[in-house]
C-alpha cells in the first residue's frame, strides 16, 4: 500500500469536504444514478475514484460530516467537529481585516521554535509574510491591527502551544518609524 503524500491527501480531504457541505442530494432514482456520474466525470482515473470514495467514507467514520434526511431530501453537511478541521485548510485564503481607522495599538506576534521543527518554523514565517506583518526582528512581528483570530487559526493548524507562539499588545513601541511608513500609517 502507497502511503499518500500530504497534498494528496489534503485534496481528498477538500474534495470529500466540498462534496459533504455543498451538495444536497436529492432522495431519488435520479440522484442516486447521476451523482456516481458526475463524480467519474470530475474524477477520472479509477484509483483517484477510490481514493475519493473512501476519502467521504472515512470522514463519516470519523463524525466529520452528517447525512440527514428532511421532508424526503437528503442533506450531507459538515458536522462542528468537520468545520473545525475544514478551518485548518482555509490558511491559504487566510487575510486579516482592517478597520478605516488605526486604534493606536500594535499587535506584536513572538515565536520561538525549536531548530528540529525548521520546516514548521519556515513555513509559519512565509505566511506571516504573506499576511503583511511587519518584521521587527527575527522571530518579533507587528501588525497594527487586531489579528487575533487569524493567529488562533495558524497556531492551531501548526499545532503550536502558546509557549511557542504569543501575541502581546502594546500602545507604543519605541522608533516605530519604520513601521508606520511599512503600513501607510499616521
Amino acid at each position: 500500500m502507497r502511503v499518500k503524500t500530504g497534498k494528496e491527501f489534503t485534496e481528498n480531504i477538500i474534495m470529500g469536504i466540498f462534496f459533504a457541505g455543498v451538495i444536497p442530494i436529492a432522495a431519488s432514482y435520479f440522484a442516486a444514478t447521476a451523482i456516481p456520474k458526475i463524480i467519474k466525470l470530475i474524477i477520472k482515473s479509477r484509483k483517484k475514484r477510490q481514493s475519493f470514495c473512501n476519502t467521504f467514507y472515512k470522514l463519516k467514520k470519523r463524525g466529520l460530516i452528517k447525512i440527514s434526511n428532511r421532508n424526503g431530501q437528503i442533506y450531507i453537511s459538515l458536522t462542528t467537529e468537520g468545520k473545525k478541521k475544514a478551518g485548518k485548510y482555509q490558511i491559504n485564503d487566510l487575510r486579516i481585516k482592517k478597520p478605516a481607522k488605526w486604534d493606536k495599538k500594535w499587535r506584536i506576534l513572538i515565536f520561538d521554535i525549536e531548530n528540529k521543527q525548521k520546516i514548521k518554523r519556515e513555513a509559519l514565517r512565509g505566511k506571516i509574510k504573506e499576511l503583511g506583518l511587519f518584521q521587527l526582528q527575527k522571530s518579533v512581528w507587528i501588525y497594527p491591527h487586531d489579528f487575533s483570530k487569524e493567529i488562533k487559526l495558524l497556531r492551531d493548524f501548526f499545532g503550536l502551544t502558546k509557549n511557542e507562539m504569543q501575541t502581546i499588545i502594546a500602545e507604543k513601541i519605541e522608533d516605530d518609524k519604520r513601521a508606520k511608513m511599512f503600513f501607510k500609517l499616521n
